[in-house]
């Protein structure tokens, strides 16, 4: 363990080995940061922050801190940080109020480029990027694998699905599908993220699936619901297509169309 000895770890701080503290931090009470974790220099980690092992948080990033939300009234509330997270330059991550589950999460292998928020109450998965300067407003889930590129900002209560993409300087205003590409201000769809998906070498017969899929949702004459259906009863199955029309079928702010 190397704590720089300009930093200020609070008495009750777990570290455990292999962590590094650089100069002039703030580790705060109820702390616990997992082994060869590396804090920077200059960074705060505010009170009741769990951060895994083998990350890497850059110089000035803020992780902890009381929530934007004018109804948080100093709860204990909690961060959760998974492990081996790269986390940039002047990241601000949030503490959630007590409403849905309580917690703001980021899961494992997830990469947070410089100037990005994320917060109070946002559910991150894992193998995310966020790009830099892109905001998350509050109650946020982001499921496994999404990219959501620089200068994005995105609504609260907005769901963000797996493996899809979000162009650089869009406005989300509304869920976006698991696998599909949106852009725009405000975001609309733009596809399949199908450059994705092959490199992350989903088979050729899933991909055709959710072409034939996503063809049937969008781009047929069809109300939503009877698309769905449709889908549902046509579309070879498979988890991804299954996972693609339960997202849209549980929408509560509307579909990106």
């Amino acid at each position: 363990m190397k704590i720089h000895p300009t930093a200020i770890v609070a008495p009750d701080a777990r570290l455990e080995d292999g962590v590094e503290i650089g100069p002039y931090s703030v580790i705060g009470q109820d702390v616990t940061i997992g082994r060869n974790t590396v804090i920077g220099s200059h960074t705060v980690i505010d009170d009741y922050t769990q951060i895994g092992e083998g990350c890497r948080i850059f110089q000035f990033a803020s992780i902890g801190a009381p929530p934007q939300d004018l109804k948080f009234g100093g709860e204990k509330t909690r961060v959760v940080i998974g492990n081996f997270n790269t986390i940039r330059e002047f990241v601000t991550i949030h503490r959630p109020t007590t409403a849905d589950i309580g917690l703001t999460v980021l899961g494992d292998h997830n990469l947070i480029m410089a100037y990005c928020h994320i917060a109070h109450n946002c559910i991150l998965g894992s193998h995310i990027i966020m790009a830099n300067a892109a905001m998350l407003a509050g109650h946020i889930p982001v499921e496994d694998w999404a990219i959501i590129s620089g200068l994005t900002g995105i609504h609260q209560f907005t769901r963000i699905g797996a493996h899809c993409m979000i162009g650089g300087a869009s406005a989300v205003l509304k869920d976006v599908p698991p696998y599909t590409i949106a852009s725009g201000n405000h975001a609309k769809l733009f596809g399949l993220n199908l450059i994705g998906l092959k490199r992350r070498n989903f088979p050729e017969n899933v991909i055709n699936a959710l072409k034939d899929a996503y063809r049937i949702v969008f781009r047929s004459d069809m109300i939503l619901e009877e698309a769905l259906e449709k889908a549902q009863n046509e579309v070879e199955d498979c988890p991804e297509v299954r996972h693609f029309i339960q997202f849209i079928k549980e929408s509560k702010r509307s579909i990106c169309r």
